[in-house]
């Protein structure tokens, strides 16, 4: 062992230091074993409540789990929370696999209408809204494949204000001729529909009876 080797292993005695121990990761007490059942249980919703407020995107349940004591359900304390949110603005969504807050429909006009308040939806034409509906259906689809379905040219600048968004993502290359590129969407998507997953997507014929995926300028 060299003199340098020498003197830090005798710094430190050979054991890891407390201290970098506990830098990365801060003491929380989850078990609460202090408190009586109801008020533990009452401690643990609050904080999954707090970690959600908090937080822009959806958390999973793996994380919400370490706030809360070993064992402890966090379906069943996302649940109550959720009861406990009737009647407020806002209420709890599950999307892409982890909960967020979210503001509730009803009030969208309230959040557009009010100054310097950003919907998490960017402004988009009706026909971006269409493409992006073809997108979140045929992909992953080709700008020539959006072409077909709508029996005009996609432009760039549509694709680019799509991709700007962070709704869309260039997806793999086709097998066609050329190797074009493909679009998919993103989990941004996702959470801007307050959608699970692309399973959760609404009926494409309500869609078009509704007049979103129709032709358009």
């Amino acid at each position: 062992m060299d003199s340098e080797s020498g003197k830090r292993a005798r710094s430190s005695g050979g054991r890891p230091n407390p201290k970098a121990q506990n830098r990365s990761e801060p003491q929380l007490d989850r078990e609460l074993a202090d408190l009586p059942p109801p008020l533990r249980w009452r401690e643990w919703m609050r904080r999954i409540e707090a970690v959600l407020f908090a937080s822009s995107k959806p958390v999973p349940g793996e994380d919400l789990a370490r706030v809360v004591g070993q064992g402890a359900s966090v379906d069943l304390l996302v649940a109550e929370l959720s009861a406990d949110l009737e009647g407020r603005s806002f209420e709890i969504a599950k999307v892409t696999g982890g909960w967020m807050l979210r503001t509730r429909s009803a009030y969208a006009p309230a959040i557009r209408a009010a100054a310097d308040v950003q919907d998490a939806m960017p402004d988009l034409r009706k026909f971006d809204v269409a493409v992006l509906a073809a997108v979140a259906y045929h992909q992953p689809i080709t700008r020539d494949g959006l072409r077909d379905i709508f029996g005009k040219p996609i432009s760039r600048d549509l694709i680019g204000r799509l991709h700007a968004g962070n709704l869309i993502a260039p997806g793999p290359r086709s097998p066609r001729r050329g190797a074009p590129y493909t679009f998919v969407t993103t989990e941004q998507f996702l959470v801007a529909f307050g959608l699970e997953s692309l399973h959760d997507l609404p009926d494409l014929e309500q869609l078009q009876d509704a007049g979103i995926v129709a032709n358009g300028d």
